[in-house]
């Protein structure tokens, strides 16, 4: 496992209201949320990196409107095409 250390001011906790622990949590969510919601990462691994199992990440991506299918607009359009055949 590798530590990542990021510096930031102390008025960035205080701002959110968060402590730094909850700060970092936050961040590692809202990090595999938005590399999953760009199809960069699976939900396993999404789920992985913020520290959750996958049914409390699709539980998150509902916090953060984002949906938990990966299709694009092609491949939505083929699989309802294919339900009509």
């Amino acid at each position: 496992m590798k530590t990542v250390s990021i510096e930031f001011p102390d008025s960035v906790f205080s701002a959110l209201r968060k402590d730094p622990d909850e700060f970092a949590q936050e961040m590692r969510i809202a990090a595999a949320v938005k590399w999953y919601e760009m199809g960069e990462i699976s939900q396993g691994k999404a789920a992985e990196i913020a520290g959750l199992n996958r049914a409390e990440f699709i539980n998150i991506l509902a916090r953060y409107q984002v949906s938990p299918f990966q299709y694009t607009t092609q491949e939505l359009a083929e699989e309802l095409a294919a339900l009509d055949e």
